[in-house]
């Protein structure tokens, strides 16, 4: 699974970038969306594939804190970055006239460094709140990496302010970008609806199903695994919420962009006719 997401993503960013109609917003996030992935799933499965083959359970405290910087900040990039698409799928279809004036070049690589940015932000935060930990009550941690909600439940000291700090963060980078993405899919229905033809509502919405997929897995996976040691009571259930967050989602986004969409297939195939 792990060798599929990085090749699947890898072809992605491979079609985009050898193939001149491809060199749109659409793709250059979809391009960056892939990169990402790659990082996120290699994060914490790369880790899990050695401990598997060392038959060692072991990750260092530094170690530690980095896996989760890295986790969130891979997670919180995906968010951002599912949010820029969602506004480059309103200006498109709301905007069509304005669409290149607006959705230039220098905008896009903005949106991208801004999204860089704020994950970061989000990332050390994390592990800001993490480092005020002074002791742990026990070093073993149920799941194959190490998350923030999984470090605050193992403290012997009075964790309750640290989870309220942190909840209050996930619900600021979380929320927002939800919102922005459900205003963008708001604002595109109600544009789709005054199209005539069932035919043309059919057309202008089937440029935003890959992004709505890839929307609603990411967020059903996300807050079952952000919320999931406070909601649920047990650890398999929070592992079950890991495995398809960290290793289910980032390989089903390429299939689910690749499949649904024509100009990556014909490229793709383009590309395999030349290797042939």
């Amino acid at each position: 699974m792990y060798l599929v997401t990085v090749l699947g993503n890898l072809l992605i960013i491979l079609a985009v970038s050898s193939d001149s109609h491809l060199h749109t917003p659409m793709y250059f996030f979809l391009s960056n969306m892939s990169l990402v992935d790659i990082g996120f799933i290699s994060t914490t499965v790369s880790k899990m594939i050695v401990d598997i083959q060392t038959r060692s359970r072991v990750i260092s405290y530094g170690g530690c804190l980095t896996q989760m910087s890295f986790f969130i900040l891979f997670a919180c990039m995906d968010d951002m970055l599912l949010t820029a698409m969602a506004y480059d799928r309103f200006v498109a279809i709301c905007h069509p006239l304005h669409y290149s004036v607006i959705m230039n070049p220098h905008f896009c690589g903005f949106l991208v460094l801004v999204s860089f940015l704020i994950s970061v932000l989000d990332s050390q935060l994390h592990n800001l709140i993490v480092l005020q930990l002074t002791c742990f009550k026990d070093v073993e941690i149920s799941n194959f990496f190490c998350g923030p909600s999984q470090l605050l439940s193992l403290a012997c000291s009075d964790t309750v302010s640290n989870n309220i700090v942190m909840y209050v963060f996930g619900a600021i980078f979380g929320f927002l970008p939800f919102s922005g993405i459900f205003f963008s899919y708001y604002k595109i229905i109600s544009s789709i609806l005054r199209v005539p033809s069932i035919g043309g509502k059919y057309k202008v919405f089937s440029t935003c199903g890959s992004h709505l997929s890839v929307v609603c897995l990411f967020y059903g996976t996300g807050f079952g695994v952000y919320l999931g040691s406070t909601l649920s009571s047990s650890p398999w259930k929070d592992v079950v919420a890991s495995v398809m967050c960290t290793i289910v989602t980032p390989m089903l986004n390429p299939f689910i962009y690749s499949l649904r969409n024509r100009d990556i297939k014909s490229t793709l195939w383009r590309l395999y006719s030349r290797l042939i």
